[in-house]
């Protein structure tokens, strides 16, 4: 079969995610400590297991971790978090991403100034979970129009009183704009500020993705099967080129995906890391 592929430049790890798992890199290198990871690193099975060859160990909670190397990841934790660790002697390593750090103080500001917080995010994802916690969880999370709607008819957004909603930093920019417009519209006496929170790189990711897949005729994304960042890149690609399939591994790319002469373009999210995209390519060469 003859293939053409191309590996997406702008495809990988952001930047908060290549520096937590620096660290954890530096700080097992000599081979002889364990650090653990509250929560996965990185929503992405094949990189986690290569940190966890090296000694990271994933867990839940600081259950029988007193006096260990905890990391926290680049999702952000919510205050508590950070008392828990004091009262059990747990050493953290904090990796918290600084566009989350500034959000979560952004966050707090807005609600000690008396606004009702609203969060466009995905339930229950770790970022909002930290997000919520800022502010001892008094927030309306919204993650669809839907949602949107049932918390304005139900009372938990009042829109006679100021309202700051903020966006998850790995969410879509077009579903977040139109979450504040029906907001804006819905307003009745309340000040709505809406803060640009979403990351620059992910927000660009989506204008060069869309580019991407469409200039190819088969589209490879690469992500983890817990990636939220994945979910949202993937569905842009199938938007815009129906050919698109997700592979978490090498071994999960089929011949039956091509056809002879196809250009095929191979990208990720940003859990996706670039070693992963490249085995991907040498598999699809190989056929």
């Amino acid at each position: 079969m003859n293939l053409s592929v191309s590996i997406d430049s702008h495809s990988g790890f952001c930047g908060g995610v290549i520096r937590a798992i620096s660290k954890a890199e530096d700080f097992l290198s000599d081979g002889s400590r364990t650090l653990y990871s509250l929560g996965s690193i990185v929503h992405n099975e094949a990189e986690l297991g290569r940190l966890e060859a090296k000694g990271l160990r994933t867990v839940d909670s600081f259950d029988g971790l007193s006096g260990a190397d905890v990391l926290i990841r680049a999702h952000g934790e919510p205050p508590q978090t950070y008392r828990d660790a004091v009262q059990r002697g747990i050493n953290l390593i904090d990796c918290t991403c600084p566009v989350v750090l500034q959000l979560q103080k952004h966050i707090r500001q807005a609600y000690d100034g008396g606004s009702r917080i609203v969060i466009f995010g995905k339930v229950g994802h770790a970022e909002v979970l930290g997000l919520v916690g800022q502010v001892d969880g008094d927030a309306v999370v919204v993650e669809t129009p839907r949602m949107l709607e049932e918390a304005l008819s139900d009372g938990r957004i009042d829109t006679s009183r100021d309202i700051d909603i903020f966006s998850q930093t790995t969410k879509s920019p077009s579903g977040y704009r139109e979450v504040c417009r029906m907001l804006g519209e819905a307003m009745r006496g309340g000040r709505l500020t809406v803060h640009d929170t979403i990351c620059s790189q992910v927000a660009s990711r989506h204008s060069q993705l869309s580019e991407f897949a469409a200039a190819h005729d088969v589209v490879i994304f690469v992500a983890g099967r817990d990636s939220s960042n994945g979910k949202v890149l993937l569905d842009l690609c199938r938007k815009v080129n129906p050919r698109t399939h997700l592979a978490g591994t090498p071994d999960e790319v089929s011949p039956d995906f091509f056809r002879d002469g196809d250009s095929v373009g191979v990208c990720g999210a940003t859990s996706t890391p670039k070693w992963l995209l490249e085995a991907v390519a040498c598999r699809i060469k190989a056929m």
